[in-house]
């Protein structure tokens, strides 16, 4: 584990991160120690499924977003990746109005696709509460201009 967690890079206009996204989670990633990634959230009402209740497309979209992030490295030199596939196993219903911890781990990796896994937990009991299993792409070079990553925003911002 590293002595103090690093603060991984935001973009604006990400549904997750995005920091400018009016509509957007504005999440924070932070990397804990190599290839684990951690942040908390208390989801809003608007996000609901059922009464009391995250939506379930909610959950897979942060499961999606933690989980390729444990494979980005350097903000700096960012792997930018793609979902290929996600296995969302939902154990219990993911609360809005309470913390929530998420956390996304690194596995197996080769020069174009990455393992990894995402979970979400009841910040006071640790209980899980939903988890992914997710196979990552690497984006094209032809596709991302990492010259662009002024544009898009990516930078790390500080605390709200």
């Amino acid at each position: 584990m590293t002595d103090h967690p690093i603060k991984q890079p935001n973009s604006k206009m990400c549904f997750i991160c995005g920091v400018e996204n009016p509509v957007g989670l504005h999440l924070h990633f932070y990397e804990i120690e190599p290839g684990v990634i951690e942040t908390q959230y208390i989801a809003p009402e608007h996000f609901q499924g059922y009464p009391g209740v995250l939506h379930g497309g909610i959950v897979a979209a942060i499961l999606d977003e933690v989980s390729g992030r444990s494979h980005m490295g350097p903000g700096d030199n960012p792997r930018f990746m793609f979902t290929g596939k996600l296995e969302v196993r939902y154990r219990r219903n993911v609360p809005i109005g309470k913390l929530l911890r998420i956390v996304g781990r690194a596995g197996k990796s080769n020069r174009k696709l990455a393992e990894c896994w995402a979970g979400i937990y009841d910040a006071g009991t640790d209980e899980l509460l939903a988890e992914a299993n997710a196979v990552h792409i690497d984006v094209p070079q032809d596709k991302l201009d990492l010259s662009m990553l002024d544009e898009l925003g990516w930078k790390v911002y500080p605390e709200e």
